[in-house]
């Protein structure tokens, strides 16, 4: 039996954080839905299933098969690529069957003899007509549906992932002067870290894991259950409340309550970010701050393809795709989403969606400067952390310009009437 981890057609409600990426590269806890995956089906060969544009990129890199009709000629597990995969969840191998979790697929066991009754190439027709002849079995899952959930689950899944990993203690540079306030086998600082005088290290609400070669300098308060991923900075003075996970290679300071900063990302100075998931190669400038609680405490809406949809929780803050910008100053609205390489800047109440590629300035979109200038922009940025922009990867922002320019054009047209 091999396995398959795809993504479906409903990554376009994980929008915009799913543009330049599969569904499972989306992180929650310490690492990606992929590598919590992976470490269930550690036993068998596995390969990948992903949209059509991503299949140079992600092969690239994921040392796996990706996309290849060879996995649908002997029996098969299926697995959805937006499952948050716990540690303590269990895979049932015994018998052909689909296992769903409120009417979403979590895994599916499927016998060749199915597979070539039905397999057409195309997985998603596949699913389909398999769920109307295959045993359906409903197991209590967590499949990530929009880009909040990952947000909501990210405390409970540090928690869940610190006692997993097994690792306590201090094997880094701690300072005598540094601080730890609350149980100490709560907390593990990997080699190569460094964690300078005056800091404090609450593990009193959950646990700290500080990763290699990570930088936490004076007077900034860490406040568990958090994970600072490898070569991430930690300015002074920051006040990292509960439930974030930062890294790889970010530079975070001012106030960060309960979110997730992809990677490469930049939040360096004063400000506050509750309740969001920043992607990569994103900078935000001084004293950006997003809303993440709306004022008469009612539950916040976020646009997901154009539709407000009710989130059900009261706190919620942004979503910021790839390569997006904010100026000094900018103040974001409860429940705002920003698609990938935005250019925003202060100025009045903004909106709280910004479509991909748009710049914001004076209370209007606008197109900036044109899509080159944007990737050479994201070059130059890439550069200062020794990384290319690859041949993969300028193909797929170039594709997703043009699957977004409809409704860009749409909102740039709205504000210069």
């Amino acid at each position: 039996m091999k396995a398959l981890i795809y993504e479906d057609e409903k990554w376009v409600n994980l929008t915009p954080l799913t543009y330049l990426r599969p569904v499972f590269e989306l992180k929650c806890g310490t690492s990606n839905l992929l590598e919590k995956i992976l470490h269930k089906i550690s036993n068998l060969e596995s390969g990948l299933w992903v949209r059509d544009y991503l299949i140079s990129l992600t092969q690239k890199k994921h040392n796996q098969p990706v996309n290849k009709n060879d996995f649908f000629i002997e029996d098969l597990l299926l697995i959805n690529g937006r499952w948050l995969a716990k540690p303590m969840d269990k895979l049932n191998l015994e018998k052909e069957s689909i296992f769903m979790s409120e009417q979403e697929i979590v895994y599916a066991i499927i016998k060749k003899e199915t597979i070539n009754k039905f397999w057409k190439g195309d997985v998603y027709s596949f699913l389909e007509q398999i769920k109307n002849v295959l045993p359906i079995i409903s197991i209590q899952a967590e499949i990530i549906k929009y880009p909040w959930d990952l947000v909501h689950k990210n405390s409970e899944m540090l928690k869940y992932e610190f006692d997993d990993k097994g690792k306590k203690g201090i094997e880094g540079d701690f300072s005598p002067h540094a601080v730890v306030h609350g149980p100490k086998d709560r907390l593990y600082i990997s080699k190569d870290a460094e964690v300078h005088p005056f800091v404090v290290l609450d593990t009193n609400s959950g646990s700290i894991f500080i990763d290699k070669k990570v930088k936490i300098f004076p007077y900034a308060r860490i406040e568990g259950p958090c994970y600072i991923g490898q070569e991430t900075q930690i300015m002074p003075g920051a006040n990292i409340r509960e439930g974030n996970s930062f890294g790889p290679c970010c530079r975070i300071g001012g106030e960060v309550e309960e979110s997730i900063i992809h990677g490469y990302s930049n939040k360096y100075h004063d400000g506050f970010i509750g309740h969001a998931y920043i992607c990569k190669w994103v900078n935000l400038g001084g004293l950006t701050t997003n809303s993440d609680l709306k004022n008469d405490y009612s539950t916040v809406s976020v646009y997901v393809n154009e539709s407000l949809i009710d989130t059900g929780d009261l706190k919620v803050g942004s979503f910021i795709g790839d390569h997006t910008k904010t100026s000094i100053g900018v103040l974001l609205n409860t429940g705002t989403s920003a698609g990938i390489m935005c250019n925003i800047t202060a100025g009045g109440i903004l909106p709280k969606f910004f479509p991909s590629f748009t710049w914001f300035i004076n209370n209007k979109y606008m197109k900036g400067f044109g899509l080159e200038q944007m990737i050479e922009t994201a070059r130059k940025a890439m550069s200062r952390r020794n990384i290319n922009l690859s041949e993969e990867e300028e193909n797929i922002i170039r594709h997703v310009y043009k699957e977004t320019q409809l409704l860009r054009n749409k909102y740039i047209k709205k504000t210069q009437r």
